[in-house]
């Protein structure tokens, strides 16, 4: 088993039982990553922990630099990533408090870097499964363990905020078989995926967003609550998820970690030798073999 990283809150960090920690800026060509990395081990097993937004929260979800975290997480030798998050429910039964392994995907953001190829070299990996069924199979397992009241399976809509959703766009999310909405897990699982890294979405659920008629005024202050009620939940998850992922003999099998098999499309004498040396850790595995 390699190095499980967990991408969420600073609250979901301060974990019963972690121990030799430290913190650690780790550099990426991509720029800088949202805040300095936590390492530690739980009962033997290395975990690394990225503040999303920073520790002091101070960077909004369109301006997350998604690249550099995803190449620095890949750079210590992360091989799954839990990436924990706050939504908003669009179903009646996806009530505050409640957690959901989501497993489908809308992106409707647009201002954000994507991907980690482009220009020099070419790319095109698939996405239509763009979460990792073993991964999240664990963290339900660990889920029932804890005692947490989740869901398996449902679509998350990410969309580009910062402001939340006007009523009309909630309602059009709801009609779309939408589940619960966000704006932080695009791109990351695209860029998870490009890096050959297992990932999987624990969506919190705060709120109804806009379109409940008992919780159509969502504030900060209503999310922030339940977020905190959220993060000791958080924390029982990853506790008890780690024991799951550590002991799974056959996460070296597991597709995710062979996406850019086939997916590089630009010939070996055609790639800019300067995108070649950004990927050295992303794609470093498939550019070694052409």
């Amino acid at each position: 088993m390699g190095i499980i990283g967990i991408i969420g809150g600073s609250g979901v960090y301060n974990i019963d039982g972690l121990t030799n920690t430290h913190w650690r800026k780790v550099q990426s060509p991509f720029g800088e990553p949202s805040d300095e990395m936590l390492f530690g081990e739980l009962n033997g097993q290395p975990v690394v922990f990225l503040p999303r937004h920073g520790r002091a929260h101070l960077v909004p979800p369109s301006d997350i630099n998604y690249r550099a975290n995803i190449d620095a997480l890949k750079r210590v030798g992360v091989t799954d990533i839990i990436s924990v998050g706050a939504v908003g429910s669009l179903r009646e039964n996806l009530r505050p408090g409640m957690f959901v392994i989501v497993d489908q995907f809308i992106d409707r953001t647009f201002a954000r870097n994507k991907s980690f190829f482009g220009n020099g070299c070419v790319a095109h990996v698939s996405m239509a499964h763009p979460v990792c069924k073993r991964l999240g199979d664990h963290i339900a397992a660990a889920a029932k363990q804890a005692g947490i009241d989740t869901v398996r399976g449902g679509t998350y809509l990410v969309m580009e905020g910062p402001q939340f959703s006007t009523l009309a766009e909630s309602e059009m999310y709801r009609s779309w078989q939408c589940d619960v909405i966000g704006m932080t897990n695009m791109p990351e699982a695209k860029l998870a995926r490009e890096a050959e890294i297992c990932y999987a979405t624990v969506a919190m659920v705060t709120d109804y967003d806009c379109w409940h008629p008992d919780h159509d005024h969502v504030t900060v202050s209503q999310v922030i609550t339940v977020l905190m009620e959220n993060a000791d939940r958080a924390r029982s998850l990853v506790r008890h998820a780690v024991p799951h992922l550590a002991g799974d003999h056959h996460a070296a099998e597991c597709s995710c970690r062979s996406a850019l098999e086939h997916a590089i499309i630009t010939p070996p004498q055609a790639r800019d030798p300067e995108a070649i040396a950004q990927l050295d850790a992303v794609a470093g595995r498939v550019l070694a073999l052409s």
